[in-house]
């Protein structure tokens, strides 16, 4: 759950909020999303996912009760009509998996929807009972399933790999969070034939750049990036700092859409996973998919930039 330093005013909030619902559900199935809303391409597959995805660690535990979830309900609703599609969870994100299932049945969205969850069982048995708990809270076939955090992860891959055969799930990969395992994780990308690579990834944390988003790119794996905002601590880093005026180059009016925009514009990325439980925040979110990115110079002084304000 972040903490912005500006978030959108009321009005601008609504005023996107207004265009969005016009096209919300107005798409021609899965894959659909409104016009303009950036997306990428899975390399396995060719099947395009908007860019902007929804994470769920620590936002989304938030308990059954109907006061806490109505948030939640809200930030599902925008996210889908401002045309996203994947929505990231996990068995170990407390009730974060529990609540994914159940808003998007209540919102009759799940179609629309690319769901990802992970497994993190130490052992096979344990491995697929998570499985199927997964599957009774989010439906079948589950659009992604990662091995969490690379626990056991040859043994939860073989197993993926047959759900994947049986049609249960549709892709599979492998995740962590920390820059301390980029090199383990490369390696596993770099050995072994995978979909999808979920790592961490942000102007905070830029290990993945030297070798992992390279090695990914070139082995067709798809990237997904958690921390995009470090848990928050990018903002509190630029707390009371100006967004620069360069920043209007790229389309960018709030400090959460220039640091999401960093994170798109590298050309491995395939979709960044923002966690919140605010709708607000979710609709600023969504607005890094929006208009142009910064190519490759403006990259570095968005680097150069951060380093100097954080340093």
């Amino acid at each position: 759950m972040d903490n912005r330093l500006r978030p959108l005013r009321r009005r601008e909030a609504l005023a996107l909020l207004g265009g969005a619902a016009v096209l919300c559900f107005a798409g021609s199935g899965r894959g659909a999303a409104p016009q303009g809303q950036l997306t990428r391409t899975i390399p396995a597959t060719g099947e395009a996912l908007p860019a902007v995805g929804l994470g769920t660690a620590v936002a989304f535990d938030q308990g059954a009760d109907p006061s806490a979830r109505a948030p939640l309900m809200e930030v599902v609703r925008r996210f889908v009509a401002s045309g996203g599609r994947l929505i990231d969870t996990a068995p170990s994100y407390g009730e974060a998996e529990q609540a994914v299932g159940e808003i998007v049945r209540s919102l009759g969205v799940r179609g629309r929807l690319f769901l990802a969850t992970k497994v993190y069982a130490a052992t096979r048995p344990e491995g697929l009972e998570q499985l199927n708990a997964s599957v009774q809270r989010l439906g079948a076939p589950i659009d992604l399933v990662q091995v969490h955090n690379l626990m056991d992860w040859r043994n939860q891959l073989a197993l993926l790999r047959e759900w994947k055969a049986a049609g249960r799930i549709r892709y599979v990969g492998v995740t962590h969070y920390r820059s301390q395992a980029v090199d383990e994780v490369s390696a596993i990308v770099a050995s072994v034939p995978l979909d999808f690579v979920q790592i961490n990834y942000s102007l905070g944390e830029r290990e993945a750049e030297a070798r992992l988003l390279p090695l990914a790119k070139q082995k067709g794996v798809a990237v997904l990036v958690n921390r995009p905002f470090a848990r928050a601590e990018l903002f509190r880093s630029l707390r009371g700092k100006p967004l620069p005026a360069w920043a209007s180059d790229f389309d960018c009016t709030s400090w959460a859409q220039f640091l999401l925009k960093f994170v798109l514009s590298h050309p491995a990325v395939t979709c960044a996973l923002p966690a919140t439980a605010n709708p607000e925040h979710l609709t600023d979110n969504m607005r890094a998919g929006l208009g142009r990115l910064p190519d490759a110079a403006q990259r570095r002084r968005m680097a150069a930039f951060f380093d100097e304000q954080v340093g």
